[in-house]
């Protein structure tokens, strides 16, 4: 069950997001206590992004000076995050996200022409950079939710990217501070790894498909997919 729910999971992550949105629930559901499933998912996610990254990089989208800033700001709010996620338990965020999701939608779906327009060159680099402290310290502290409501909004609106090459800068970042997440996790919570590998073996898949999917249905493709989870996990959150 798991390694199939991570298929589904790494695709989506890879894609627009939200896929722990599905891993951590299902191990709540199998009585895994919060923290320790907040842990253990870092474990499928490390295997997801390092394929994804894998292949965004053998297709050559690839920009590794500015993939490596990113991650190294976010990895800097990893560290406060994954401390304080160690103890979360995993309810209270639920209405929060969900409000957060729908005005994310919103911003998403306002943007008109100009959403549409990716400039040669990224811009507001200093902003950018500045930001992904914040999103990393989401990513550390939950996971769940930081590609749609932080990473790509970034990425997109705030450095005027294509969706393309958000993805593949997204999952370096991920990918990096997971890294440090995990290390933060495992040192201060007992992992279920046995679960972890299982699920990583779904998500790896996932990513690679995801990865594949993003460059070869590109920029509208992944709007779409992107309006669809954010909807159905405002819904879910708020209303179930």
């Amino acid at each position: 069950m798991l390694t199939a729910t991570g298929c589904v999971a790494g695709w989506m992550n890879v894609m627009a997001g939200g896929g722990s949105l599905l891993t951590v629930p299902v191990m709540l559901f199998m009585g895994v206590p919060a923290p320790v499933a907040n842990g253990t998912n870092r474990i499928a996610i490390l295997a997801e992004t390092a394929t994804a990254v894998t292949v965004f990089f053998r297709r050559g989208y690839s920009d590794i000076r500015l993939s490596a800033g990113l991650a190294l700001m976010a990895c800097v709010g990893a560290v406060g995050g994954a401390s304080l996620g160690v103890r979360l338990d995993g309810v209270w965020f639920d209405w929060l996200l969900g409000a957060v999701l729908i005005v994310v939608l919103y911003l998403m779906a306002s943007g008109g022409k100009r959403a549409e327009i990716a400039e040669a060159r990224p811009k507001r680099l200093a902003a950018g950079h500045a930001l992904m402290i914040v999103a990393g310290f989401w990513g550390g502290m939950v996971q769940v939710g930081v590609g749609i409501l932080f990473l790509l909004p970034i990425l997109h609106r705030v450095m005027g990217m294509d969706l393309v090459r958000c993805n593949a800068h997204k999952t370096f970042i991920v990918l990096s501070y997971t890294v440090i997440s995990l290390l933060i996790f495992s040192s201060q919570v007992e992992l279920l790894w046995l679960a972890g590998l299982a699920l990583a073996l779904g998500n790896a898949f996932g990513g690679w498909l995801g990865a594949h999917t993003t460059i070869t249905k590109g920029d509208k493709w992944i709007r779409r997919v992107i309006y669809i989870v954010l909807a159905a996990f405002a819904v879910k959150l708020l209303v179930f």
